[in-house]
């Protein structure tokens, strides 16, 4: 049986009796772990129970398929469903699965971590067709499932996470489960003396961030602001602390494609606001939020365009000229500024 997005987290809390193993697969290691814990729990909830829960490493199957089954079978001494754990469960799992699914008597849960199988995966192929196994896909979370994610652990400690310091964080951690926990617990532990029950960007940036990364943001703002002065601050400041130039072009880039996606969503009918909610990964409030607002109205598609040209044009120079990158980064912020400041003024 294949376990679909929708069905995950009611399969989680109540799993099919009639299932009686899961392989768990995907491309985030940490989120398989995690689905594996919390679906074995539903049987045993001490998982070192050495009288319900057995655990196996897929290897040890490829010589002795028969052993899930009988583990299967086999009853527990002390009383109670027992749990079997193989992990990692590879393509040398499959004969063992397959005697499994057509085991005649037992009733222990069986839990296999998979990692990332493709669909031509024997032991993924099994799970699914099998009416008394189950595949469930682990895959990276989007950045909506992140910043839930993160208002829920946050949550969970009586914190509210302001809007500026969300979009911060899930743009910085990446989509993998086991890394989001693991930043998220530094954030937490930072925050557990504060009175204070509001996490900040400055807490994020504190625990999860360098000040090269928050200066690219300022310099972001400044170029596209037209803030000659702030810009040449927030330059001096990234490349003071080590800023890579390159990176900070591209940083620019992705900032202009935001806003050339929103822009052009905008322009082809829908308003601003539909407009933002269509494009992934934009912040929900704040002053981020704000100033976001006020780039898509000082830049037109045309001059966003013409930006994204330029941005492309510094970059390849970066690679190519032997000029210093420093110079090539410095010379395309000052005249994006620029730009910004001329149509500023003629508003």
């Amino acid at each position: 049986m294949k376990i679909e997005t929708r069905q995950i987290e009611a399969f989680l809390r109540k799993p099919d009796p009639r299932i009686r193993g899961v392989v768990i697969y995907g491309n985030d290691d940490g989120l398989v772990a995690e689905r594996a814990v919390q679906l074995a729990k539903t049987v045993c909830e001490d998982l070192k129970d050495p009288f319900r829960v057995v655990d196996i490493g897929g290897d040890a199957l490829k010589g002795d398929p028969a052993r899930l089954a009988d583990e299967f079978g086999a009853m527990s001494l002390m009383g109670g469903r027992r749990v079997i754990r193989v992990r990692p469960a590879g393509e040398e799992s499959a004969a063992a699965l397959e005697n499994l699914a057509a085991a005649v008597a037992g009733d222990a849960l069986v839990v296999l971590e998979g990692g990332n199988l493709s669909p031509r995966s024997t032991l993924r192929a099994l799970a699914e067709t099998e009416p008394n196994l189950a595949a469930l896909p682990c895959y990276m979370d989007s950045d909506e499932a992140l910043a839930g994610l993160v208002e829920s652990a946050a949550r969970t400690h009586g914190i509210v996470v302001d809007p500026d310091a969300l979009h911060w964080i899930v743009d910085r951690i990446g989509g993998d489960r086991g890394q989001t926990r693991s930043e998220m617990d530094k954030l937490l532990l930072y925050k557990s003396s504060d009175p204070a029950k509001t996490l900040t960007l400055a807490d994020a940036v504190a625990v999860l961030g360098d000040s090269a990364a928050i200066g690219a943001d300022d310099v972001i703002a400044a170029t596209f602001d037209g803030d000659l002065v702030a810009l040449d601050r927030a330059l001096d400041r990234v490349f003071a602390e080590g800023g890579n130039a390159v990176q900070l072009v591209r940083s620019l880039q992705r900032h202009a494609d935001q806003l050339h996606l929103v822009s052009g969503h905008a322009g082809a009918g829908g308003n601003l606001e539909s407009a933002m909610f269509k494009a992934r990964g934009l912040p929900r409030g704040g002053p981020i939020r704000q100033r976001f607002e006020r780039h898509l109205r000082a830049w037109p598609l045309r001059r966003l365009s013409d930006a994204l040209t330029a941005i492309l044009r510094a970059e390849q120079e970066c690679k190519t000229t032997g000029f210093p990158d420093q110079a090539i980064a410095r010379r395309l912020c000052l005249a994006l500024s620029s730009s910004a400041r001329s149509a500023k003024a003629r508003r």
